[in-house]
């Protein structure tokens, strides 16, 4: 069967999103032509050319909306001079204009040049390439502003149209943007997309929506197949219906697509291809929503038992995907962020699943959480290798929940054995079995970064998650990553049922004291959000909290609204909480009171000033 698999804008720029090379991978063994697309990234490539952007100021000749666009349009001739140079550079194709950015003499300053950071505290004198990536980062953003505003109200680089899809519990909203008249990236977005079908000549359509910025682009597509290929058939999956879409009963979105798979796509797409060839009935579909014979009713056909193991799913294949076109972007000075957003990082996975699945606040009722499905080391390295072959690019991110410790060490030794020059990073837990053994261990095989959840940094919130953790594991753990070389971000969560005002400030002294004593290099907060399938959503008395009342929606079922009085103000302490930890990432304020970072007044901390060193030093 020909099959055509696409990632629609926008999820990435950087580097491939992985969902669509590990599925044809898999479905390549089986015997069916497979070609792919990111259309994302084919469609930034067609909007920052000096062809795409004259079409964009040509389109846009009425009066701007504001100055800030004003300025932007004014300026058009030394944004459309300029835009090639900038894209090479962030394709790492001429780092010899670098100075001329970092020196602020090539770049037009619109709207997003305002609010800098300073530049020398987050580079260095040193750092020109990651202070010129920057400002160029600034460019490219202030255009996408431009775009957004002027000519194509959905566009975004990474989040085309995300508030169509974030919490969208009715499909109206959604439908009432497919029905409106095309814009212009639209327009140049459905004609790659029909270069491509031209080109391959498919008989199936799969499109990957893995974030809530896909859906738009997705659904248009699918629009443009169903008018345009009426004998196309389309199919859509990924991690957005995984978390949003289980319980969709708006038969309006079959309009779009013909079907729609749940969790892992191996399965569901074998089976899908032998239902299409005739192989097959159509109740031998693996979480597969479709429409009945009349078209009428929503049908789905489960056998949610069935999977591939992970150790048959095959080797990714990047084939066909333009690698030449992803871009590195610096949007601010977190390391991690930096790293994750510099160069083209292959993406693999070294097991199904999270090996712990128990924290309260992760969906770990879901399949690609619950179930643990790991490979041996040979079967991970082996992938590795191959990857490395197909892209040229040695440097890995993996992107488990979190790697498991007993494969990490078994992978780290092969790596070794066969002396192979890698560099890899990804999310761990951060529990008593990364000694500082292990972590040299890793360190000498190429990690050279690590992520992980210390979430609230309070013992008693970290049993109530389930995490498993405590604070002085966590601890020790950070100081045997980084005595081994090794850089380590941390995620870090307010605002999870019963957490008390002193304890979110106690938290943030905890993260002080990490950053003070040099455990921690990178560290990031958001805000507890309950969702439908994680123990606090599913079981919210447990943890101190009732659901609002709410009926099941139709079209998106994830968040749960809940009820909590906190004595707080949310999102103040938001606020100060990432201004603080910024700070602190750069080495400044760490002497500081806490209050300094807060708009309002906050609890003395009662955490003693001397307990990070303290378990460090009793170690």
């Amino acid at each position: 069967m020909k099959i055509l698999l696409i990632t629609p804008p926008l999820t990435q720029l950087n580097t491939p999103y992985p969902a669509t090379m590990v599925l044809k991978g898999f479905l390549k063994t089986l015997g069916h032509q497979v070609e792919q697309m990111d259309l994302g990234i084919e469609l930034v490539d067609r909007i920052y050319s000096r062809n795409g952007l004259t079409e964009i100021f040509r389109h846009s000749e009425k009066k701007p909306k504001n100055e800030a666009m004003q300025f932007i349009f004014d300026g058009r001739e030394d944004y459309i001079n300029c835009v090639e140079t900038v894209m090479r550079f962030l394709r790492g194709k001429d780092n010899t204009i670098a100075g001329r950015i970092a020196n602020h003499t090539l770049l037009p300053e619109g709207p997003r040049f305002e609010n800098l950071i300073d530049t020398e505290m987050a580079f260095g004198l040193a750092g020109k390439t990651d202070e010129a990536r920057y400002l160029a980062t600034k460019y490219i953003e202030d255009v996408a502003d431009y775009i957004r505003e002027m000519v194509s109200p959905h566009f975004d680089l990474v989040r085309y149209a995300e508030h169509l899809g974030s919490y969208a519990p009715k499909f109206d909203k959604v439908e009432k943007s497919l029905q409106a008249p095309l814009s212009l990236t639209d327009e140049w977005m459905l004609q790659l997309l029909d270069e491509k079908i031209r080109s391959c000549s498919p008989e199936l359509v799969g499109l990957s929506i893995p974030f809530p910025g896909c859906l738009y682009a997705a659904l248009r597509c699918a629009q443009h197949i169903k008018q345009n290929y009426p004998g196309v058939a389309v199919t859509a999956g990924g991690g957005y219906p995984n978390t949003e879409l289980r319980q969709i009963s708006d038969a309006r979105f079959f309009s779009y697509v013909d079907y729609l798979t749940l969790d892992d796509g191996e399965l569901p797409l074998k089976r899908l291809c032998e239902y299409l060839e005739g192989k097959t009935d159509a109740d031998k579909l693996v979480r597969t929503y479709h429409l009945d014979a009349d078209r009428k009713k929503i049908v789905y056909s489960g056998n949610d038992s069935e999977n591939v193991r992970f150790a048959d799913t095959g080797i990714p294949d990047f084939s066909g995907l333009k690698l030449d076109l992803y871009i590195s972007t610096t949007e601010g000075s977190n390391p991690m962020h930096t790293l994750w957003q510099s160069g083209r990082w292959n993406k693999l996975v070294m097991a199904h699943g999270c090996y712990w699945a128990k924290c309260a606040f992760c969906d770990v009722t879901l399949d690609y959480i619950r179930r643990y499905d790991a490979p041996s080391a040979d079967i991970v390295v082996d992938r590795m290798e191959s990857v490395m072959n197909q892209t040229g690019e040695s440097g890995f991110h993996f992107t488990d929940e979190a790697m498991p410790p007993r494969l990490l060490k078994e992978v780290a030794l092969e790596i070794k054995r066969r002396k192979m020059v890698v560099s890899y990073w990804g999310n761990i837990r951060f529990d008593k079995t990364y000694t500082a053994e292990l972590c040299e261990l890793l360190s000498e095989s190429g990690m050279i970064a690590a992520s992980g959840g210390l979430e609230v940094a309070s013992d008693r919130l970290l049993k109530l998650m389930r995490k498993g953790v405590t604070i002085e594991q966590t601890t020790l753990a950070c100081k045997h990553l980084t005595d081994a070389g090794i850089m380590v971000h941390t995620y870090l969560m307010y605002g999870f049922p019963t957490e008390t005002f002193q304890e979110c400030i106690d938290a943030l002294e905890v993260v002080r004291q990490l950053f003070a004593n040099g455990l921690v290099h990178s560290a990031f907060w958001h805000r507890y959000a309950m969702t439908v399938h994680s123990p606090s959503g599913q079981n919210p008395k447990d943890f101190g909290v009732d659901k609002a009342k709410c009926a099941c929606n139709s079209f998106c079922n994830n968040e749960i609204p809940f009820e909590e009085e906190i004595d707080y103000d949310s999102e103040k302490m938001g606020e100060g909480l990432r201004f603080a930890t910024y700070n602190y990432m750069h080495g400044i304020g760490l002497d500081f009171p806490l209050s300094r970072w807060f708009k309002m007044k906050i609890p003395r901390t009662t955490v003693p000033s001397n307990l990070i060193a303290r378990i460090i030093s009793n170690k």
